[in-house]
């Protein structure tokens, strides 16, 4: 069998590549190759998406895990994680743990401490010479002070793990990947203990106190949301004012009206394209039939959410980007079970953003021609090296 491989070639940051979009018009699923080599199984439809993530037949860990195909070198996101026997009590466990700590109550009260921050960093950035970087002056900052809020993280400290979740994500490197993991859950670790001498209002600090959990899994968990907590919503930034700098008729209607914006938000989340071939491995717990194709058991099966995104029987003219289309089932921060507990967050950070963006920078434009931005390689989310702007 003909198999295609990863990662696809971009012709555009903001477009999805063209041999994807021609794999997703032969069907929903394809044999591909992943960068490392290894066989997998690529999911590029929308429905098929969508019933994958709410069903039980796929999982991150793997019966035999040393043996297990890859999408990258990445000891943390390029692999199968947790154990196989018990995954499935340990997802919801873990769920059942950390909700709380995203309730809708929470979140609102978030939410005033967010326009704060983000205040503060816009008019930091209005004081800046210009052409700015919107990347390093706003999409980086906002979602690391905002997760440092939510841990109790120290700001101070950022460089140290900003440097060690990069190379934990790097999926080139998987010795400097192990190493900086190791740094990270040991820096994790002296947190917790920290917690106990001087606890605070943030997760941390209440995990050390919830019965039943002990240090190490509360350094884990402390680890986990510091990694996951503000790479995606970087990205989204940059990528989101990328698209309404390339659509100013968008801009202008959110300008007009900031109302729209929380729709918008959605859309942006849509139309981005996301990592071609999905950011996350999985791997099916038993034997299963999908559209043609005889899926077993531990076969590795990568769900392409941005290719979903773009699916055509979801949503018409998907690559117009389209602030009034009602893109809410978008699949970006999963579904079902799979569904990301930090999304209602990561939407408020985006929302936020955008309200003081049009707010004070109504006539920003772009101060780079499109073919010289440069976009990650080396990690699974990618996103925009550097985003120049004036106005």
């Amino acid at each position: 069998m003909d198999t295609t491989a990863l990662p696809f070639e971009r012709t555009h940051p903001l477009r999805v590549p063209p041999l994807l979009r021609e794999l997703q018009s032969r069907g929903p699923v394809h044999a591909v190759r992943t960068p490392v080599g290894d066989p997998a199984w690529l999911v590029t439809d929308y429905a098929e998406v969508k019933r994958l993530l709410a069903g039980d037949v796929l999982g991150r860990s793997h019966p035999d895990p040393d043996r297990a195909a890859r999408i990258g070198e990445s000891v943390l996101v390029s692999g199968p994680l947790g154990n196989y026997a018990t995954e499935p009590q340990d997802s919801a466990r873990t769920r059942a743990l950390l909700q709380p700590h995203f309730s809708p109550k929470r979140i609102r009260e978030l939410r005033d401490r967010v326009d704060v921050l983000a205040t503060e960093l816009v008019d930091a950035l209005a004081d800046r010479e210009r052409p700015v970087d919107l990347v390093e002056a706003l999409a980086l900052p906002l979602p690391v002070l905002v997760v440092c809020e939510l841990l109790g993280v120290p700001y101070a400290e950022r460089a140290e793990f900003r440097a060690w979740i990069h190379a934990a994500a790097d999926v080139t490197d998987r010795a400097g990947s192990a190493r900086a993991v190791d740094a990270l859950y040991r820096y994790c670790q002296d947190l917790v203990a920290r917690k106990h001498a001087d606890p605070g209002d943030d997760i941390t600090s209440r995990l050390c106190g919830t019965e039943g959990v002990d240090d190490a899994e509360t350094a884990y968990y402390t680890m986990v949301l510091l990694f996951a907590g503000f790479e995606t919503t970087s990205v989204h930034i940059g990528y989101g004012m990328l698209l309404f700098l390339l659509n100013p008729d968008q801009w202008r209607i959110i300008v007009a009206d900031p109302d729209v914006i929380p729709n918008a938000v959605d859309e942006l989340i849509r139309a981005t394209p996301g990592p071609a071939g999905g950011d996350i491995p999985r791997y099916a717990r038993k034997d299963f039939q999908l559209d043609a194709v005889s899926i077993r058991e531990g076969d590795l099966v990568l769900l392409d959410n941005g290719a979903a995104n773009h699916d055509p029987d979801a949503f018409p003219e998907p690559d117009r980007f389209d602030v009034g289309r009602e893109a809410g089932g978008h699949l970006s921060f999963g579904h079902g079970p799979h569904y990301c507990i930090g999304a209602p967050l990561a939407k408020v950070e985006l929302e936020t953003v955008f309200r003081k963006l049009v707010d004070r920078f109504p006539r920003m434009r772009l101060a780079a021609d499109v073919e010289e931005l440069r976009v990650h390689r080396n990690t699974q989310t990618g996103g925009l090296v550097e985003l120049p702007v004036t106005w």
